[in-house]
């Protein structure tokens, strides 16, 4: 079998394995709410206003299942999604700016770090960045404590669709390059656009290789 066949396969059972559409199961603001489960969890973060929830509902085929908002900082509260007897995709609140007290911020960025710290169950985390803006220094820091703590993650570039075609290939490469250099980064880097549909069928199968070990 080619890359090429490999890769259609994969895109293919991505793409079936959603045909089962996630439910919401929970919402946690303290470590203690954590599902008690064995179930794998797929964890998607990033920096407030990145197209998180935008993302997540492209991904499972579920208009409406994150709560989009052009609020900054409405996700105050890790929210659990079932995909029964398979997974839990984690919509995580953003970190950085958000329109909320600086007491409330404080909290959940304490819980997002305590998560992404301590969950065995976590098998992948989507880190999610601004395709027209680039890795900041925010974003730096989430990516070393998660080398710290050993956690697979992988950069998924929003709001393609918002640069030209000689943007996206600049920061395609650029966007690697720095992967590299973390130890828990997974080195492929896929650019995706919601609103376009780009590269959503990539994220998924994504799930699949993680599911399967490949």
């Amino acid at each position: 079998m080619t890359d090429a066949d490999s890769r259609a396969e994969l895109i293919k059972k991505g793409n079936v394995l959603f045909e089962q559409k996630p439910v919401f199961y929970r919402g946690v603001v303290e470590v203690e709410q954590l599902p008690v489960s064995d179930l794998p969890e797929f964890a998607f973060a990033g920096r407030s206003n990145v197209g998180k929830s935008s993302l997540i509902n492209a991904v499972t085929g579920v208009r409406g299942l994150a709560r989009a908002s052009n609020t900054p900082g409405r996700t105050q509260e890790l929210n659990f999604f079932e995909q029964k007897n398979q997974f839990f995709i984690v919509d995580l609140p953003g970190y950085g700016y958000a329109s909320a007290p600086q007491k409330t911020v404080q909290t959940w960025t304490r819980l997002i770090h305590a998560y992404l710290r301590g969950r065995v169950q976590l098998r992948r985390v989507f880190l999610l960045i601004d395709a027209r803006h680039g890795i900041k220094q925010v974003d730096e820091n989430i990516m070393k404590m998660l080398d710290s703590a050993a956690v697979s993650y992988q950069i998924v570039l929003t709001k393609a669709d918002k640069i030209s075609d000689e943007e996206k290939e600049s920061v395609l490469k650029q966007t690697t390059e720095a992967g590299s250099k973390h130890v828990a980064c997974y080195p492929e880097v896929i650019l995706t656009s919601s609103e376009k549909n780009l590269n959503i069928d990539v994220v998924r199968a994504q799930f699949v290789k993680v599911l399967e070990g490949i």
